[in-house]
């Protein structure tokens, strides 16, 4: 492998080729000391593979962009007509706190459902969208990755409780006005809920809009969040134009 390696290397460098990507299997895992050797830099890995570069051009600047460095949460914010708000404890924590149930939002699964997944899998509670209150973007949390923390705004469908003993030590519906002012309320939390009675007292919400993007033959499905001045979904929108 080495010396076949060695000689493809140059030739994909006479050939004008500025750079190289190995993906390797963890049953070709014995060809990952050959590559450092030869130069080659870990991109990334996930349970199928690891990804090495090696940038070969000696006059272009290497522009290969850094792996996926920012992790995307969800809390979800449940406000049933009682003007109660559905908090939890979990089971395994620095310092006691009620906060909001939610966790990471899973790969190809959007921002709205995955705060209905996480509040239904914590709490037993079932909801449905009603807007995204704010987020909460910082740097060196989990893995040394940059976090995403988005609030969304959830209406119960449902009122019963069953937490997951599993994750958490107490869940209960407990007062907004309790919830501002409470002790075990971080000051994180606290300012998402005065921006969500805020904005409901203005009636003005960052919605939910699927538009379509379509470009000649590519074509994706966007949930797009915007500010809008009632909870109004609008209908599905083409954008071919852009």
């Amino acid at each position: 492998f080495g010396g076949k390696l060695t000689a493809s290397l140059h030739t994909w460098k006479q050939a004008g080729h500025r750079g190289v990507w190995f993906h390797v299997a963890p049953q070709h895992s014995h060809w990952i000391p050959v590559l450092v050797q030869h130069g080659f830099q870990f991109h990334h890995a996930n349970q199928s593979r690891l990804a090495l570069y090696l940038w070969l051009s000696e006059t272009d600047v290497c522009n290969i962009p850094t792996y996926a460095h920012t992790l995307i949460g969800v809390g979800g914010m449940v406000i049933n007509d009682k003007d109660e708000i559905l908090v939890v404890q979990e089971r395994f924590y620095t310092a006691p706190h009620w906060k909001l149930p939610g966790g990471y939002v899973d790969p190809g699964e959007n921002i709205a459902e995955a705060a209905v997944r996480e509040v239904a899998e914590e709490t037993g509670v079932h909801t449905e969208f009603r807007s995204i209150v704010a987020f909460r973007h910082g740097h060196k949390f989990n893995f040394g990755c940059s976090d995403i923390y988005i609030i969304v705004a959830l209406a119960p469908t449902s009122q019963q409780i069953q937490a997951c003993t599993k994750e958490l030590s107490a869940c209960k519906w407990m007062p907004i006005e309790e919830y501002r002012t409470h002790e075990l309320v971080h000051n994180t939390n606290r300012y998402f809920i005065n921006q969500y009675l805020k904005c409901r007292e203005k009636n003005t919400f960052i919605g939910l809009t699927e538009v379509e993007l379509k470009i000649k033959d590519f074509v994706r499905q966007q949930k797009i969040y915007s500010v809008s001045f009632d909870q109004t979904q609008s209908e599905p929108e083409k954008d071919g134009d852009k």
